[in-house]
């Protein structure tokens, strides 16, 4: 995973260039600058230093997960039973590999990790929770909280 460079700091222009992609990521270049008060080639230049930086990691589309046969969504808390660099990174990248899994938080505290999950039904988190995480010799203890309702905060920007 590529990490800003932290000894570059954000200016004004950075951080609303940053507001409004995190608004509208697909807001076409010439917009972008309109919105921001800059030229367009002051725009994509600025940008694109911002990807390379790692500042702006990627752009992506809201789905409706639904629409996509996976409405039902979950957050599984996990618990490992040894916490070994070797232990972390396995699991880490079993459960990056799964299907299902939209986001993965290595947590401290209780909790070692939070899995974002969505799957098609109840029966189908079920078995996900017993075939992948359950039955893992990693794992202590898994408890699953489904979701009701999933809305976005203002984010980084208010």
């Amino acid at each position: 995973m590529m990490r800003a460079v932290a000894n570059i700091p954000l200016d004004d222009l950075d951080r609303r260039l940053v507001a409004i992609l995190a608004e509208d990521a697909r807001i076409p270049n010439n917009r972008l600058a309109e919105r921001a008060g800059v030229a367009p080639s002051t725009a994509l230049t600025r940008v694109r230093a911002l990807r390379e930086r790692g500042v702006i990691r990627g752009f992506h589309a809201d789905v409706d997960l639904a629409a996509l046969g996976r409405p039902l969504q979950a957050m599984v808390a996990i618990r490992l039973s040894v916490h070994s660099r070797e232990q972390i990174e396995s699991f880490t990248a079993h459960v990056r590999a799964l299907p299902g899994v939209l986001s993965i938080f290595h947590m401290s505290g209780s909790t070692d990790y939070l899995l974002w999950v969505a799957m098609a039904d109840a029966h189908d988190l079920r078995e996900f929770v017993v075939e992948h995480l359950a039955s893992d010799p990693a794992v202590a203890h898994a408890e699953t909280s489904l979701i009701y309702e999933q809305t976005r905060g203002p984010g980084a920007f208010a």
